[in-house]
């Protein structure tokens, strides 16, 4: 892309509106007492709007119980993409500003870091543990020596198979090898286009924030670096913006913004309406943004009345928490979250008066709008 060829004069205003709107959002979050809670929501808008950006619908509810492992029902193919674009934000908020667009950060969004196992101990260590204690008796009893070792090779090799599962199960893009030449094209090297766009990137330092997130938004779009992972390339324009310290406070929704265009803006075509596009996305993202936090903090205030009298006990401060870090709540897991019964739970909703939205008799959700 020649930035010198781009319509300038165009481009000045929304630029600078956007720019604008994401100071005064950053800057209002920075001592928001909702921050957290606005994060952990907006996470879950973007992820659910960067499927319907690629033309899939993804519900809401699906996908918090889905991040919760309460599915109501199995898993489709696109609730699963949605938390995938779910974990590659909380990981690009949860670390330091400039890790995603490092080449370890970019092998850990696409899952080729070395797999780490949860848990004190991992498998493979206890498989160790187990075999050293086998060669210490092996001296007394060389046939359970020999049982001890081969039982090791075995844990050994369901390690291996958990990392892999626990890769896939994550939604993370794993590099095979051995990739279908139906599916993939067996001459896209992913390795090198990775590495244009991480240059592209670079070379983007002398550009505001804004204008260097979007053009590397649009930078993904060209050079393509994956071949089903397009979702990334938004992530990673927001990652930019936060690495530039445009936004320290928080990570931008642009795809919440790219929804808020006109379907012609979004489709536009040519590298200047594009870069655009993108920009006045991030304006809009920052704008509602900015809507949404004065309500939930608007909201936060009200539901804080009904705690007046009450014990020190109650769970009634916890749900409001809750319901601020979450797009909706059903009574099995707002149960689960504050380990009561789905009975009690329920008897809370009614005491807090949160707005029931699904309109069901059962099976239903309550949130705050």
């Amino acid at each position: 892309m020649e930035l010198e060829k781009l319509p300038w004069s165009e481009i000045a205003v929304p630029l600078a509106t956007a720019e604008d709107g994401l100071a005064r959002l950053d800057e209002r979050l920075r001592t928001s007492p909702i921050r957290e809670g606005w994060i952990a929501r907006t996470h879950f808008y973007d992820a659910a709007g960067s499927l319907w950006l690629d033309g899939e619908l993804v519900h809401l509810e699906d996908l918090v119980l889905h991040d919760a492992a309460m599915d109501a029902r199995t898993p489709t193919h696109e609730l699963t993409r949605a938390h995938a674009v779910l974990r590659a934000r909380r990981r690009i908020a949860a670390a330091p500003p400039d890790w995603a667009l490092s080449q370890d950060g970019l092998a850990g969004l696409l899952g080729r870091e070395p797999p780490v196992q949860s848990g004190s101990l991992p498998i493979s260590r206890e498989a160790d543990d187990f075999k050293n204690h086998g060669k210490d008796r092996a001296s007394a009893q060389r046939d359970e020596t020999e049982d001890d070792q081969a039982w090791a090779a075995e844990l050994a090799a369901i390690d291996a198979v958990v990392s892999r599962s626990s890769a896939v199960l994550a939604g993370e893009v794993a590099s095979s090898p051995n990739r279908k030449p139906d599916i993939y094209d067996a001459d896209w090297d992913e390795e090198a286009r990775l590495e244009e766009w991480r240059e592209d990137v670079k070379r983007l330092d002398g550009l505001p924030p804004v204008l260097a997130a979007a053009a590397a938004i649009l930078a993904w779009e060209t050079i393509e670096p994956l071949q089903y992972a397009a979702w990334l390339g938004r992530v990673l324009g927001a990652a930019v913006l936060r690495a530039r310290d445009k936004a320290r406070f928080h990570l931008p929704c642009l795809c919440v913004g790219l929804r808020a265009l006109p379907r012609e803006t979004r489709f536009a075509r040519g590298d200047g309406p594009r870069l655009l596009a993108f920009i006045q996305a991030i304006a809009a993202a920052a704008e509602q943004g900015l809507k949404d936090h004065d309500r939930w903090i608007l909201a936060r205030h009200q539901l804080e009345r009904h705690l007046a009298g009450r014990r020190s006990t109650s769970k009634l401060p916890a749900l409001i928490e809750l319901m601020l870090t979450t797009p909706l709540a059903s009574a099995q897991l707002i149960a689960k979250r504050l380990d009561i019964t789905p009975r009690a739970a329920q008897d809370l909703v009614t005491e807090l008066g949160v707005r029931e939205i699904t309109g069901r008799g059962r099976y239903r959700a309550w949130a705050i709008i």
